[in-house]
């Protein structure tokens, strides 16, 4: 319980603070009476001291030494009922105490000590039952949660809506496992910590330096950060994650408008626990996804998998949905193969990390193995970049396939991926289209056909494409001269101004723009080429 909210009981209606007002904020775990001639060895941290002055010092330098050494004992405050052995606090305890931001209260000398015990004891009491109590909530709320949460988001959720509080679950190795933002109804407050995921390997680094790290490895209990403005840290309490003794990660909670509290510790510590418990069943079905899903993505992308009705009821059990679009992804490492013992820990260590990654973004991590390279199923509506923010490293490179819905589709993707090996750029990551065009160069013929299908393709599929397809090529021809166009197909200039318009449309090319222009002419070199051959 905080000294100002002691002093708001009845029982201390009256007392005045003479100094170290700037200490109110102190936590009193209990009340001590004393008015023996030494006290020191009775002294505890957080105890609110209550005296009659009978063996308070007289001397000047006295007084400032008992002022400072009740300081240093982490003393809550100090009471001195007045007027009797002493009409106030003198000026030098009070200089003391101002320096030490140890507040000094002058406390009626009518009021019972033995009344002050009772009704503050009762006080604190009554603050750890609350405490209890709404800890026993959370800790049930989080239970519950638990057996519904499909991932630690859900967790995370759960816990920063009961606290208030903006939560993040962190692994080892500093990665975001989840994050939920508290966000205050009050205008004009600032709401929560900006950028966590960008922010967070400076926090680390800054704790690995003070030491908190290596306190939080070799303990069980959270542990309380102060805040750090330099490095743009705000207080927070980190709590261990250890299922099965292993330390796997961290609960943080971030203080926000109202400082951290006992209650805050508690539903850390409880956080911790259900993490614990929610990462061990985790383990134990990705042990199982492991084996069934290596096999089904195997099985879809070498074209062994048979569509039949229990077959793809499995697959959409696995998080697979044949109706949406998914690239395929390969994550590539520059090791020799057949791997070397820390070649396939480091693959492990990657997969961990997709597997991660892909639950985070809240889709089944569909992924499988293979030497040196993971091949893994991103839904459409993911950006890449998104996988290789986490991944992204020396020795690793990333690939993407275009997205297509179905079963054919993946396979498709994941056969645009694999030609893609000999070109993909060592240690980055890129897309199929974005490579296309500098194969389409060296003279590949596989990119050629496709940069024709993902250029002209669409059209083709249209009623009247050929006519629309005719026309944009002639006009690119003619160096995208439209009266000349008009003129050697004999057509209105309107005409031809509706079927570029169309074309556009329907392939969603900016026809102004110049490396479209210049695509439709490589486009209109590669058929004659084709034509020639063919003559």
């Amino acid at each position: 319980m905080k000294l100002v909210d002691v002093l708001s009981l009845p029982v201390l209606e009256g007392t005045r603070v003479v100094a170290g007002e700037t200490g109110l904020e102190r936590d009193v775990r209990w009340v001590h009476i004393t008015d023996l001639p030494d006290f020191l060895p009775w002294v505890r941290p957080g105890q609110l001291l209550l005296t009659t002055g009978y063996a308070w010092p007289r001397e000047e330098a006295d007084e400032r030494a008992i002022v400072r050494a009740l300081a240093e004992r982490g003393l809550a405050g100090i009471c001195l009922a007045v007027p009797h052995f002493f009409e106030h606090f003198s000026e030098a305890a009070r200089e003391e105490a101002d320096a030490a931001q140890l507040p000094l209260l002058e406390i009626p000398w009518d009021i019972p000590f033995a009344r002050i015990t009772e009704d503050v004891h009762r006080a604190i009491l009554a603050e750890q039952y609350r405490v209890i109590e709404h800890s026993e909530a959370i800790h049930s709320a989080l239970t519950r949660a638990a057996l519904q949460a499909g991932s630690l988001q859900d967790l995370a959720r759960t816990l920063s809506s009961l606290i208030q509080r903006t939560i993040a679950f962190v692994d080892e190795s500093a990665c975001v496992l989840a994050t939920a933002a508290y966000e205050s109804q009050e205008p004009g407050v600032v709401k929560t910590l900006p950028a966590l995921e960008q922010s967070l390997p400076g926090y680390v680094g800054y704790l690995e330096k003070q030491g908190y790290l290596q306190k939080l490895r070799t303990r069980n209990e959270s542990l309380h950060i102060p805040a750090a403005p330099e490095v743009g840290l705000v207080s927070c309490i980190i709590c261990p994650i250890r299922p099965k003794g292993q330390l796997v990660g961290f609960v943080w909670i971030i203080e926000g408008e109202q400082e951290l509290s006992e209650l805050d510790v508690r539903a850390a510590e409880h956080a911790a626990m259900v993490a614990a418990l929610h990462i061990t069943h985790q383990r134990e079905l990705v042990s199982l996804e492991t084996r069934f899903g290596y096999t089904f993505l195997d099985s879809l992308l070498e074209g062994r998998f048979e569509a039949t009705p229990q077959a793809l009821e499995r697959a959409q059990l696995l998080g697979f949905s044949p109706d949406s679009k998914y690239r395929v992804g390969l994550v590539v490492l520059d090791e020799p193969t057949p791997l070397s013992r820390e070649g396939f820990l480091r693959r492990e260590r990657l997969v961990v990390q997709l597997r991660q990654r892909l639950r985070v973004l809240d889709t089944a991590p569909l992924l499988t193995v293979t030497l040196n390279q993971i091949i893994f199923l991103l839904p459409e509506r993911y950006a890449g970049q998104r996988i290789w923010d986490v991944l992204k490293g020396k020795g690793i490179s990333l690939a993407f396939g275009l997205p297509y819905a179905g079963i054919e589709g993946v396979q498709r993707s994941y056969r645009e991926v694999l030609s893609l090996l000999p070109y993909i750029p060592a240690e980055k990551f890129c897309y199929y289209e974005t490579l296309l065009l500098p194969r389409v160069l060296v003279g590949d013929q596989d990119a050629k056909q496709a940069f024709l299908d993902m250029l002209l393709g669409r059209l083709k599929e249209q009623r009247n494409g050929d006519v629309l397809c005719e026309t944009l090529l002639t006009w690119a021809q003619t160096g995208f001269h439209s009266t000349m166009v008009a003129e050697r197909m004999g057509v209105h200039p309107k005409t031809l101004q509706y079927r570029l318009s169309r074309a556009s449309d329907i392939t969603r090319l900016d026809l102004a723009d110049p490396e479209t222009r210049f695509r439709l002419q490589l486009a209109v070199h590669l058929l004659s080429l084709q034509d020639k051959k063919t003559l």
